[in-house]
């Protein structure tokens, strides 16, 4: 179980973008996350993948509540999470091939004796040929380097899955192939998944619940955000 508990997060700690919020992901599940641009279901979503320390809050993980975050989190918890972010080209370094983009994460973790059998597979999966692989960010398309980045997110086979406005920049057809791996993974697996967006039509199809990221209410603490679930 993933659990956010009362989470107050954000980049400046006189004003934080997130106060007070609480979501829970069961393993399997499926859980979108609705809000507007700039409420802050970003950070959440970066506090959810251990790439944000919050402020104030406890992230649990299985029950146990985690201590620390990005490079000092223990790395079987760092590798239980893959992340596909809004903006390809902002997560992807733009001097590696789609190849090593995707190998990216087993080179990280000292795994590089799994990149033939990987790699090539992945890039299948996610609707890669061959001759895009020794192209580099700049000579594809953003639905091509997006396929690329949620092949780098799956590559070291996470029990968890963060898809920050995954397909906020990509046309029907590709949305729909790559919410269809998420979705063949997740199968295959039992994964998790927090799908973060503002179209509530997608995420209601996507995802087995919907919450939404509500506005400021009367709740005794000014600022406070809630998550009122949608159905």
């Amino acid at each position: 179980m993933l659990e956010l508990r009362a989470i107050t997060a954000g980049y400046d700690r006189r004003a934080p973008v997130v106060r007070d919020a609480s979501l829970t992901v069961a393993p399997g599940e499926a859980v979108g996350l609705l809000g507007p641009s700039g409420c802050g279901k970003s950070t959440l979503a970066r506090v959810a993948a251990l790439l944000h320390r919050p402020d104030a809050g406890t992230l649990l993980l299985d029950g146990t509540p985690v201590r620390r975050w990005r490079h000092r989190a223990p790395r079987g918890l760092r590798t239980a999470f893959g992340v596909v972010f809004q903006q390809p080209r902002l997560s992807a370094d733009p001097r590696l091939r789609l190849a090593d983009l995707i190998a990216e994460p087993l080179r990280a973790t000292g795994r590089r004796e799994e990149i033939p059998a990987r790699v090539p597979g992945l890039a299948d999966t996610v609707g890669l040929t061959g001759d895009l692989l020794t192209r580099r960010p700049h000579e594809v398309s953003d639905g091509q380097l997006q396929r690329a980045c949620l092949a780098r997110a799956l590559v070291l086979r996470p029990r968890w899955l963060i898809c920050d406005e995954m397909t906020a920049m990509l046309d029907a057809s590709t949305t729909a192939a790559l919410v269809a791996v998420v979705e063949d993974y997740r199968a295959a697996t039992g994964a998790g998944l927090l799908a973060v967006g503002h179209d509530q039509i997608l995420l209601d199809r996507w995802c087995d619940r919907t919450v939404h990221w509500d506005t400021v209410v009367p709740t005794g603490k000014e600022g406070a955000r809630p998550l009122t679930p949608v159905r």
